[in-house]
């Protein structure tokens, strides 16, 4: 992946969402040595586990057709023809207005 937007450790991580999501990552120990290059092993059981869950989530719902939306509000969306840049921009603005100034450490237990 050459993406200059996503640091290294971020691209490990998508790469072994998309093997844990194609089924190949247990057969790619070039790919596991990869990702453990920026992961741990508790990490890579975190990456694994967020994987498979929204993998599971997805062909469940695709499977019994469930929409992930209620179709009303889809509808909205897509009747709405484009996006206001002024509320995209008021929404960003309260996300980086409500950033933490730090985020606390991971517990280790």
């Amino acid at each position: 992946m050459s993406s200059t937007i996503l640091t290294e450790r971020e691209k490990a991580a998508v790469l072994w969402a998309e093997h844990v999501t194609k089924n190949t990552a247990r057969s790619r120990d070039d790919i596991f040595d990869l990702v453990s290059q920026s992961f741990d092993e508790a990490e890579i059981v975190e990456l694994t586990l967020i994987s498979a869950y929204f993998n599971m989530n997805n062909r469940f719902m695709d499977s019994l057709k469930i929409p992930l939306e209620h179709e009303d509000h889809v509808n909205r969306i897509k009747g709405s023809g484009k996006l206001d840049p002024e509320k995209v921009r008021d929404y960003l603005q309260t996300i980086l207005d409500n950033w933490p100034e730090e985020f606390p450490e991971p517990n280790p237990d």
